[in-house]
């Protein structure tokens, strides 16, 4: 499927650092409120339905033999068209 990105930021950040962004969306989400991402120039503001879709994915990247690269993917998705009422495949814990 083709995909257009609205919006990307990367850099390195303290764990401090880092973790105040996904309580600010968390905090919107909870509230209702538009979440608006802004980075330089770029910006865009996002809202969530009541119910979207929320990913988890934990993965090892690289190449074949030396896959050193870890990561942890968040995602909400949702289509614009719907009304948000997400997929289930069981109930996320994290510890």
């Amino acid at each position: 499927m083709p995909e257009e990105v609205l919006f990307k930021s990367e850099s390195n950040q303290s764990r401090e650092e880092i973790a105040s962004y996904p309580r600010k969306v968390a905090d919107n989400l909870e509230s209702g409120d538009p979440i608006n991402l802004k980075a330089g120039s770029e910006s865009v503001t996002l809202n969530p339905p009541a119910r979207p879709t929320y990913e988890v994915k934990a993965e090892r990247e690289g190449p074949a033999g030396n896959m050193t690269e870890r990561s942890i993917e968040f995602e909400l998705e949702w289509d614009e068209n719907d009304g948000g009422e997400g997929t289930k495949s069981g109930q996320l814990e994290i510890e």
